[in-house]
């Protein structure tokens, strides 16, 4: 099984990782306050700090200056690429006061797959992943609402099923939402997408299978 990078970043959030032996754990500037609630030892605390309001102390500890061009949760996920980690796994990157941090979570999750690497966004009851080529199946015991949106100009050969609302070989464009508000029917559910980039955002605890087309 490929090792994962785990993230923790400030927004609230009540899931946290569990963390496999060979894993990794991130704390992201106010995230190590989620992770010190439940007892939870990272094995990196990276930051500006600003969040959090102080800096903590301790080896594993990288201060950066609050006057930088990356988000603290860019700065976990070059730190980690670097060492050549490609599977990310975000915690406390959706929702919470800063929608504008929101929004860079997602960029972030474009940027991953620029890189070859893949990432999903959890929080908020909500998971996050970018599908670019690919299709993701999800079994009959999903449920709750799942939307797509196009990341990038246009997304080609957009294909639903098994849900409320069904495509077929569609072209979806940033400019029209779409793909908004579709809901799981208790039956296996497909998304695929032949060209282009989709944000995929679904409810609950259920995960994905994923396939290359």
């Amino acid at each position: 099984m490929e090792r994962i990078c785990y993230i923790v970043g400030a927004a609230p959030t009540a899931a946290l990782p569990a963390v496999r032996e060979g894993d990794f754990l991130i704390a992201a500037d106010k995230g190590l306050e989620a992770l010190q609630r439940a007892g939870i030892a990272p094995d990196l605390i990276m930051g500006d700090f600003d969040s959090l309001g102080y800096t903590p102390e301790g080896e594993n500890v990288l201060s950066h200056s609050p006057i930088k061009d990356d988000t603290d949760l860019m700065l976990a996920i070059r730190w980690a690429m670097a060492r050549g980690w490609r599977r990310f796994v975000i915690y406390g990157a959706l929702g919470g006061r800063r929608l504008d941090q929101t929004v860079a979570s997602f960029q972030t999750l474009r940027f991953l797959a620029d890189h070859g690497a893949k990432g999903r966004l959890v929080g908020d009851g909500w998971n996050v992943m970018l599908l670019q080529n690919a299709a993701l199946q999800f079994p009959a015991s999903a449920s709750g609402w799942l939307s797509v949106f196009v990341s990038g100009s246009e997304a080609r050969g957009v294909t639903l099923r098994g849900l409320k609302y069904e495509l077929t070989d569609a072209v979806l464009t940033c400019g029209l939402p779409l793909g908004v508000s579709n809901e799981f029917l208790g039956t296996q559910a497909r998304i695929a997408v032949a060209d282009g980039a989709l944000f995929v955002l679904w409810q609950g605890d259920i995960l994905p299978g994923e396939e290359a087309l």
